[in-house]
């Protein structure tokens, strides 16, 4: 039996059918299910192909972030773009839940294991990369955990070339403490290395 194929609909951008406040709510929750159904961050010229051409994103990212408050994740500014995250004082809460960061830590998985190899082999190199080599989503929990066992660190030289380290922040020893820990909430891509110690 041969299967049908689906007639695409047109997808309606500008909805000037619908009045402006349900239009901006529309353009919200556009926004927003892009943005948390991507594995990496999105970019400004992604989320435009869902909303109209009067659409100012910065005034609709702002009000989702405001509808946010209180939740335990935010909308950020990252690489780019935008992305999910986890607020920082639910940390605790995640790693009680998912062993990560425990005194006895859980041993790798074998598909932690590949991400390991993988990042080894081919750093630098980004979890939405490893997502695409592998051929599936590599979460953030992977890559947590295989930092938290001290397997990866944030690549310095990626980081120093971005901007957000000068050479003399280097030579002085005068890293933020977050990215000695490996804290890459800074708004950068997540590039990691294998750790030259392993």
């Amino acid at each position: 039996m041969a299967r049908r194929t689906k007639t695409p609909v047109s997808f309606d951008v500008e909805l000037s059918a619908l009045p402006p406040e349900l239009r901006w709510r529309e353009w919200m929750g556009r926004v927003e299910a892009v943005i948390f159904a991507a594995p990496e961050p999105v970019t400004r010229e992604v989320l435009a192909r869902v909303v109209g051409r009067d659409c100012s994103l910065d005034h609709l990212i702002d009000d989702i972030r405001a509808e946010l408050t209180g939740r335990p994740y935010d909308l950020v500014a990252v690489a780019g773009g935008w992305q999910h995250r986890t607020r920082k004082n639910f940390a605790e809460a995640i790693q009680v839940a998912t062993g990560l960061g425990a005194d006895n830590p859980k041993p790798l998985s074998q598909s932690e294991a590949l991400v390991l190899l993988c990042i080894g082999y081919f750093q630098p190199i980004t979890r939405g990369e490893l997502s695409t080599f592998f051929g599936k989503e590599i979460s953030r929990d992977v890559i947590g955990h295989l930092r938290s066992l001290g397997f990866i660190a944030p690549d310095m030289e990626a980081l120093e070339d971005a901007g957000l380290l000068s050479k003399d922040m280097l030579l002085a020893g005068d890293i933020p403490l977050g990215l000695m820990a490996g804290d890459t909430d800074d708004g950068e891509p997540e590039e990691v290395e294998a750790d030259e110690e392993s």
